[in-house]
């Protein structure tokens, strides 16, 4: 972005003015930011990265955020924009848990909630006590994802409960899951958890390990051995993931790995909340090297008044001009080169 004393007067006192706006609606958010993060953030010219995933949950409202947020939804967008990617089936899916089909319960699946995170129960081999799912699965359905931290895409979706499939992860062996971060179909770095011995690295977009720890497995004897495997499904991941996430400005791509193959796992589009940190600060630079605000839905819409004003603001700060055309991935899928192919 540019400096300020490169921005006009008038740029400069608009940004300063919704600054003040933003924090005195928002007083709560930006008092947990700075006590998360050790910073007074600005929250209406965002620059570092923490700082761009607070203005996505206070200002940039996507309606593809909420498609991308529902795990029901996602799964559908994902079949449309990368048909030839696998995903776990929903066995099942509705508002009331007490009609989940005793049948289901008796092998290998998960049930979970379509609306937040963390609303996982893992059924293996069938030993589970319907009463206490059913329980918890209602106290899901009360709930309401988002409100704490304003992730709006939450906000809006019906909530239900589904039976998906469990697939035979391969951990211990290669990973669990593989996420890959991206900016504008730009991979910024992947990082492969493996759940089963709880294990973690990042890599960059060509599958070289990357320096540092993540917050879930901060010490360096939880870093994930590099297998010539691995490095495989991080390269296909990676080839796969620019497919999913289109032009976002910024998003987090989801995949589960198995001894065969990648499968679509979810889409994240606020990250750890918007706390993500790494003991590597270079991470977090690449991010916001890469991470284009004009790119945003927001400053891609029009708006009047004072909205307007403050777009234009931010828009000359982050370098000027108008922004530049985004596709959403469903547009550009079919014109994506190359199929999915299974892990080697």
């Amino acid at each position: 972005m540019k400096a300020n004393a490169e921005l006009s007067p008038k740029h400069r006192l608009v940004l300063a003015l919704a600054r003040l706006l933003i924090t005195l609606r928002h007083p709560l958010l930006v008092a947990r930011f700075t006590r998360k993060m050790g910073y007074l953030p600005n929250p209406a010219a965002p620059q570092r990265y923490n700082e761009c995933m607070l203005w996505r949950r206070l200002i940039d409202h996507n309606p593809l955020f909420v498609t991308l947020s529902d795990k029901l939804a996602a799964k559908d967008y994902i079949s449309r924009v990368c048909p030839d990617l696998p995903l776990p089936r929903t066995l099942w899916r509705g508002s009331d848990p007490d009609s989940i089909p005793v049948a289901l319960l008796a092998g290998d699946v998960v049930v979970k909630a379509n609306h937040g995170c963390d609303m996982n129960v893992f059924v293996s081999n069938g030993q589970h006590d319907r009463a206490a799912i059913v329980r918890q699965a209602r106290r899901w359905l009360a709930r309401r994802q988002g409100r704490r931290n304003s992730e709006w895409g939450y906000w809006s979706i019906v909530p239900e409960i589904l039976v998906e499939e469990m697939l035979p992860l391969s951990g211990g062996e290669i990973a669990t899951e593989i996420k890959v971060q991206l900016c504008s179909g730009v991979v910024c770095h992947v990082r492969a958890e493996d759940k089963k011995i709880r294990m973690s690295r990042l890599f960059d977009p060509e599958g070289n390990p990357l320096p540092g720890r993540d917050i879930d497995y901060p010490r360096e004897d939880q870093a994930l051995p590099v297998t010539a495997r691995l490095v495989d499904c991080i390269r296909q991941a990676v080839l796969i993931a620019p497919r999913i996430a289109g032009d976002l400005d910024y998003v987090r791509v989801d995949f589960l790995v198995t001894d065969e193959r990648l499968f679509a796992g979810e889409v994240t589009v606020y990250t750890a909340g918007g706390y993500s940190t790494w003991s590597n600060p270079a991470i977090m630079a690449g991010i916001e090297q890469h991470w284009r605000l004009d790119h945003a839905d927001f400053l891609r819409r029009p708006h009047t008044g004072f909205v307007r004003l403050y777009a234009e603001a931010l828009l000359a700060k982050c370098g000027g001009g108008d922004p530049a055309p985004v596709h959403s991935a469903e547009n550009r899928s079919s014109s994506a080169a190359g199929d999915v192919q299974p892990a080697a």
